[in-house]
């Protein structure tokens, strides 16, 4: 049932960042620069496991730019249990090494820096042929404003995609 559940949420997410892809690329700063990947089998974009089942991260690579958003549960009182999309505030791209804020929703913020790897033995398209590794910092500001930063190392897998489509 979660699953059905997570793959409806990627599938309404991955709709939302095409409806919001020509805003994005318009609107990204040179600082979100990359390659562009030789074919499909060699672009990371994508939907990733994020940190608790059923949320996930998911960014794309268009034009040399990096847009995406991480859609997660909410932690607090007023959102607890409710998704919360975070898009991404700064995002790059730079051979296997990615990185990205997001924007602050209810007092809360992310920042990550990591490398993506392929997973051997795996084949382009299947879960898991891409795992992002690296360090994911959470900020959340107290009723003082205060920032208090949580950081650990984390894992993002990549979901099954269909590589037959443009």
């Amino acid at each position: 049932m979660i699953r059905r559940y997570l793959v409806l949420a990627a599938l309404v997410a991955s709709l939302v960042t095409l409806a919001l892809a020509p805003q994005s690329a318009t609107a990204a700063s040179p600082g979100q620069q990359t390659a562009k990947p030789a074919s499909p089998a060699d672009d990371p974009s994508g939907i990733y496991s994020f940190l608790r089942e059923g949320e996930f991260v998911q960014f794309a690579v268009e034009g040399g730019k990096v847009s995406g958003y991480v859609s997660r549960f909410g932690d607090s009182d007023s959102d607890k249990g409710q998704f919360i999309d975070q898009f991404f505030d700064k995002a790059a791209l730079v051979g296997d090494r990615l990185s990205f804020n997001t924007k602050t929703v209810h007092g809360v913020w992310y920042e990550f820096i990591g490398v993506i790897t392929i997973t051997p033995g795996k084949q382009p398209g299947q879960e898991d042929y891409r795992v992002i590794k690296g360090t994911l910092t959470q900020h959340a500001t107290d009723a003082g404003n205060h920032d208090k930063a949580t950081r650990r190392q984390v894992e993002f897998k990549s979901f099954p995609q269909d590589l037959s489509k443009p």
